[in-house]
C-alpha cells in the first residue's frame, strides 16, 4: 500500500506550481524553496538567463552538493568506525589485563 500524497502547491521562480507528494507538506515547500532559492540565486549570478536554464543550473548545482554530501559522510563514517575499532580495542586490552 502506497502512503496517501498530499497537494501542496508552491512557487518557484515566480510561477506557481501543484506537487503531489507523500511527504509532509512542509517537507515538500522546503524543499519548492530550496529550488526556488537556488534559482534565484543562479539568475543573479548570471543576469538575464532563460528560466528553463536556471532551473537547469539550479539543479545541477543541488545534485553538485548531494553528491558533495554523500562523499563527506562516507568520509565521517569512516572516521567514526575507526575511532570505534580503537575504543574497542582499548577497552578489550583494559579488560584483559
Amino acid at each position: 500500500m502506497t502512503p496517501d500524497k498530499t497537494s501542496v502547491t508552491v512557487r518557484i521562480a515566480g510561477e506557481e506550481h501543484t506537487i503531489r507528494a507523500a511527504a509532509e507538506p512542509d517537507y515538500t515547500r522546503r524543499c519548492a524553496e530550496r529550488v526556488d532559492d537556488r534559482i534565484h540565486q543562479i539568475r543573479t549570478q548570471a543576469g538575464l538567463i532563460e528560466g528553463h536554464k536556471a532551473a537547469i543550473l539550479a539543479a545541477l548545482s543541488i545534485a553538485d552538493d548531494y553528491f558533495q554530501a554523500q562523499e563527506e559522510l562516507v568520509r565521517v563514517r569512516a572516521q567514526l568506525a575507526a575511532r570505534v575499532d580503537r575504543l574497542a580495542e582499548q577497552l578489550e586490552r583494559s579488560t584483559q589485563g
